[in-house]
């Protein structure tokens, strides 16, 4: 009897979310919670459409992770996040994410020079699937916004499909990407040369957090300049960035 229960919740799971969840019930339900959030909040992110909403209302989470290195599936981890939110030009410095991440394995000594993150730090943290349950709860089915996103985007896709099987499903704005649109004549569009010609104080830089805080500022700049060419829509300025 208790068999025939086991196997009705587990097919409850499979129904609700997919196999994984299933599985991940057998190896606790605390997983297979987390799991089953960060499924369906993909699923739902898909539903929206957010190209018509207005710019300067759009609610945005600028973000950034730093990593043990460069390959996500090459043995590479995540190890520490750092997220904050906008509603338009206005920063909510209040409303920010900011978790360290176990990654399992050493953090190379090079890393930890760079981020300031030793060993021992990252061995108190939590694991990759509590941190990024939070995250995308924290996220929820705003746009996200990074500079130079691509490794980002690798390590979290990397990430999501390991501990959820499923893709990263949210729009992922490059303010690399909106720099050479704007300033398409420059020279570098490295973070630390946009921050300091745009006047933004560097305060900490390879920190999750101040990364992403820095580079909301960058944002606020750009989208002032992107309204004043009267490109008031998501779907506008997609369409002017394609060009470029």
């Amino acid at each position: 009897m208790k068999e025939q229960k086991g196997v009705g919740r587990m097919w409850h799971l499979y129904k609700m979310g997919g196999i994984t969840p299933a599985i991940a019930s057998m190896l606790g339900a605390q997983n297979a919670q987390q799991m089953a959030f960060i499924r369906s909040m993909s699923k739902e992110q898909r539903k929206q459409s957010a190209m018509e909403q207005p710019l300067d209302e759009m609610e945005v989470i600028v973000f950034d992770l730093e990593t043990t290195g460069f390959y996500p599936y090459n043995g590479d981890e995540i190890i520490s996040v750092g997220a904050v939110k906008l509603t338009g030009m206005q920063l909510h410095e209040e409303q920010i994410f900011y978790s360290l991440v176990n990654p399992k394995r050493r953090i190379p000594k090079h890393i930890t020079e760079l981020t300031g993150i030793t060993n021992d730090m990252a061995e108190d943290a939590p694991d990759l699937m509590q941190v990024l349950h939070d995250f995308m709860e924290f996220v929820g089915k705003r746009m996200l916004v990074a500079h130079a996103s691509g490794h980002d985007k690798q390590f979290l896709n990397a990430a999501l499909w390991r501990t959820s099987k499923i893709n990263l499903t949210h729009r992922v704005l490059d303010t690399m990407m909106v720099a050479k649109w704007l300033e398409p004549n420059r020279e570098g569009y490295g973070l630390d040369e946009l921050l300091t010609d745009g006047g933004i104080e560097i305060t900490q830089r390879h920190h999750a957090l101040e990364d992403s805080l820095m580079t909301a500022r960058l944002w606020q700049r750009y989208l002032k300049r992107i309204l004043a060419r009267n490109i008031t829509t998501l779907g506008d300025l997609y369409a002017y960035l394609s060009k470029h």
